[in-house]
């Protein structure tokens, strides 16, 4: 084998081709040498292993290139790993955040109510639910003609009188009644006829209803057959309190028969829940709770039983079915919202470490 073959630089002495065998250890052989580089990637490497600086930068181009071979799987794998312990300690986080704005949701905005009995019908027929609006009196009065919910204590019923609680009673209440602890009171749906003030009287000559001498025209909500009232009366509704009477007024216990009750059969204002606003069960039965027309009548504004007895319309909460839905589609966002930041947080840390 020739001088150059064996790594001997051309034009070398014959006789000093065994002692150049050898690289000289100061000398660093590979790419890097103008001298020595070119020759030891010829045939003098065969057959000896290839220092990594031999391998030439080509070699360490086409191993960037390749893609993601058997030495890349453990690592996806430990991605993948990674992932789903992520998303499972999402779901306890998601859990909690749904518990909590359902609890919210039902405290504070809205809850499903069931119907049990008759005393509403037709506007209201037994085991329907219906949604009521507890923020609605925050922004505005009650008004005549409303579908009101209210807590009967105190004044229909043996109890205290309800009375407006701080934020952290309330919630601690809203959460052991969803769940069927605690006491929510004796809870009431009817129509609100009289608001403070009003002169509620029954019945004129034509045997219609009056409030403040205006007639009210009833056939829209009324039962149908039922007169507005067989029971006589004549008040002026109090400060702060409200007359209200059921739409099927021959089987309804409402503010009639409460005349001799703390009040004299009305209900402090204090004691309302919220307005029922909808209707969202069956589908079939779905429909929005307007006021009806003869409570819009500018004049009411400007001017000074059944065989088994009357029925209460007490109402039960419909269950924590529907604010806990109302909690998780509230909490699908706000998690994954949480988790983007929280994300993006960890990747500016790991960029500047």
């Amino acid at each position: 084998m020739s001088g150059a073959g064996r790594g001997v630089p051309p034009g070398a002495e014959p006789d000093e081709g065994v002692a150049s065998a050898a690289p000289d250890h100061d000398q660093p052989v590979g790419p890097d040498n103008p001298e020595n580089g070119a020759e030891t990637s010829g045939p003098a490497a065969e057959g000896q292993p290839e220092s990594p600086a031999a391998t030439g930068p080509s070699r360490a181009a086409k191993t960037a290139e390749k893609p993601d071979g058997p030495a890349s799987g453990p690592r996806h794998g430990r991605r993948r790993k990674r992932k789903k312990r992520s998303f499972w300690r999402e779901v306890p986080i998601l859990v909690a955040v749904a518990l909590l704005l359902a609890v919210v949701i039902k405290t504070y905005a809205v809850q499903a109510f069931f119907i049990p009995s008759g005393s509403m019908e037709n506007t209201l027929e037994i085991n329907d639910r219906v949604l009521v609006n507890k923020l609605v009196y925050d922004v505005r009065s009650i008004h005549r003609g409303d579908i009101v919910v209210f807590n009967g204590d105190g004044s229909w019923d043996p109890g205290s009188v309800p009375v407006d609680t701080n934020f952290a009673v309330k919630f601690a209440d809203g959460f052991a009644s969803m769940f069927g602890f605690g006491h929510p009171g004796d809870i009431l749906i009817k129509r609100v006829i009289g608001l403070p003030g009003d002169h509620v009287a029954c019945c004129n000559a034509q045997g219609q209803l009056t409030v403040n001498s205006v007639p009210l025209s009833e056939q829209s909500y009324l039962y149908p057959g039922d007169a507005p009232s067989e029971a006589r009366f004549n008040i002026v509704v109090p400060p702060g309190r409200l007359w209200v009477m059921g739409d099927h007024r021959l089987i309804s216990d409402d503010s009639r028969d409460h005349m001799g009750d703390p009040g004299g059969g009305t209900v402090p204002e204090s004691a309302v829940v919220g307005r029922a606003f909808v209707i969202i069960w069956p589908p079939s039965r779905w429909r929005f709770l307007p006021i009806p027309a003869t409570f819009e009548q500018a004049q009411l504004s400007t001017s000074s039983a059944a065989a088994d007895g009357p029925l209460p319309a007490r109402l039960e909460p419909a269950g924590p079915a529907l604010p806990l839905s109302f909690g998780f589609a509230a909490a699908i966002p706000v998690t994954w919202l949480q988790r983007r930041v929280r994300l993006r947080v960890a990747r500016r840390r790991a960029d500047r470490s």
